[in-house]
């Protein structure tokens, strides 16, 4: 029975990564990538403008 009790940790965490790619692959693409592309869009546009923009000190 030892070696029933030394499989069922590795059983659980695969279970467990199983369920996160499932869940990571459901969530791409549909109605959230829009928004997701949308914010990663701004960010770098954000990012953009600032590194564009002269600072006060002139450097």
């Amino acid at each position: 029975m030892d070696y029933v009790s030394a499989l069922i940790p590795p059983v659980v965490m695969a279970a467990f990564f199983i369920g996160l790619i499932v869940t990571i692959v459901k969530s791409q693409g549909g109605a959230n990538k829009a928004k997701e592309d949308g914010a990663v869009d701004a960010a770098l546009a954000r990012a953009e403008a600032a590194r564009q923009t002269p600072r006060a000190d002139g450097a």
